[in-house]
């Protein structure tokens, strides 16, 4: 289980700096132009995914943020601070995976609710973050396929036969094969 969410945080770093680098071609206008889906615009979906993902890390990581990472729903106004700013929260999770152990992932998250603090296990923090992530990614891979940009690949892109399809991003990010899939190669 924890090479898979290891696996699972790292595939999650290339898929949305693939999709970031996409959405980073439209222009302002088109970033929030009003299309079809829960948030309303691309800007708003992306934002929406790193303020979330702001809001599990940090309690992932025993944290204090709760509540308050909400108080701005979209953070970033452009696309070239949005990037970096979830580029450092996908790396902030790739090193809470790194650090599980088999006795941690039952150990309780403690997440700010509103109304309410609400236990839950590593383990299911994780899958829904995971779960929560591929859910709103794909809203904005719809949305941007209403663009002149291409939607980037993002389903097929982790098999062992494709490596060098993705190389050259791997590099751009400073991860390789061996970092992601050690042993298990």
């Amino acid at each position: 289980m924890i090479q898979h969410f290891r696996h699972q945080a790292y595939c999650n770093l290339w898929s949305n700096h693939r999709l970031l680098e996409a959405c980073a071609r439209l222009s302002v206008a088109e970033l929030q132009a009003r299309r079809s889906s829960f948030f309303p615009s691309i800007h708003a979906t992306l934002n929406h995914i790193l303020v979330v993902d702001a809001y599990y890390i940090d309690a992932l990581e025993g944290g204090t943020l709760g509540q308050r990472a909400f108080e701005d729903e979209t953070p970033h106004a452009r696309i070239d601070t949005l990037l970096p700013a979830q580029e450092m929260l996908d790396r902030r999770l790739i090193a809470v995976c790194d650090e599980l152990k088999p006795s941690t992932l039952a150990d309780n998250v403690t997440l700010e609710r509103a109304d309410r603090r609400q236990l839950e296990p590593a383990h299911r923090v994780l899958a829904h973050l995971f779960v929560h992530q591929t859910h709103h990614r794909g809203q904005v891979h719809a949305m941007l396929s209403e663009t002149d940009v291409a939607p980037p690949q993002l389903d097929e892109f982790f098999l062992l036969d494709e490596a060098p399809l993705r190389q050259a991003e791997f590099e751009a990010l400073g991860i390789s094969e061996a970092q992601v899939w050690g042993a298990l190669r």
